[in-house]
């Protein structure tokens, strides 16, 4: 059982700001961590593994900082993890990042086949949730979004059973393998990783490859692949504080009542 998890190193939106003279997120201003999504879904793979055996690998595109997540990924558990980086990879967005990811998972599958790709929902840092379905797309594969649970994983019959989010409840999908699962937090809870891991981790060196490792349409990635563009960035305007109601119990509770249907009939206190 191979199974594939797409990571991506994003900054931590917590403590993210925006630059009021560009308007764009000033990615120096936070911290860099694994894609919280992602992180599930690297769980959940690695669930699949120690359950039936096999392997995870994991891919990410970036810089050569997005290392990082990787060897977190592999202090999860993970065994293996390939590095897409290279200049011209800048300024993808999400038309061309998952052409680019979808050529490094081509690459692998030359390889060894892989049975399963596990992607976050979305990205924590664009809210998407384009990149995942556009790499299924590609491969030509299944895709089965907002995954909060698998039901079911039969090698035999080479299928998988999810249950997948829906606003009112959750809809129970079956799939044939290969397919391309992307996952809610709720899938699993995050565990704690064993020291050999982080040791290993620690010494981990990934694949890296470069644009010259893929026969790429180079018309599909980077700023020329893009067909969106940000033109503008800017924060949610504050809420403003809550009002506070003074008085005896009876004069709040007429005056709340008053307030919460709108009434535009004046007060009189």
């Amino acid at each position: 059982m191979h199974t594939l998890v797409c990571v991506k190193q994003v900054p931590d939106t917590t403590e993210i700001k925006i630059d009021p003279k560009t308007n764009t997120l000033d990615r120096s201003s936070a911290p860099t961590i694994i894609n919280p999504y992602d992180a599930h879904a690297v769980e959940e793979a690695v669930k699949i593994k120690n359950k039936f055996g096999g392997k995870v690998s994991i891919i990410s595109m970036g810089p050569s900082q997005a290392e990082e997540v990787i060897k977190k990924c592999i202090e999860m558990g993970a065994d293996e993890g390939y590095l897409l980086s290279d200049k011209a990879f800048a300024g993808s967005d999400t038309l061309a990042t998952s052409y680019i990811l979808a050529m490094g998972i081509k690459k692998i599958m030359e390889k060894e086949p892989i049975d399963l790709v596990f992607c976050g929902k979305q990205a924590i840092d664009g809210d998407t949730a384009q990149v995942g379905p556009g790499i299924a797309s590609r491969l030509g594969i299944p895709q089965l979004t907002y995954v909060e649970k698998i039901k079911d994983l039969n090698l035999k019959s080479n299928t998988v059973v999810i249950h997948r989010k829906i606003d009112n409840g959750y809809e129970v999908v079956e799939s044939k393998l290969p397919c391309l699962i992307t996952v809610e937090k709720d899938i699993n809870d995050l565990s704690y990783s064993p020291l050999p891991n982080m040791i290993r981790a620690a010494r981990y060196k990934s694949t890296v490859w470069e644009i010259s490792d893929f026969q790429a349409d180079m018309s599909q990635l980077g700023l020329k692949g893009s067909p969106t563009s940000v033109r503008r960035i800017f924060p949610p305007p504050q809420r403003p504080g809550g009002e506070l109601l003074e008085g005896d119990v009876d004069h709040m509770v007429k005056l709340l009542t008053y307030k919460l249907k709108g009434d535009i009939v004046r007060w009189q206190l």
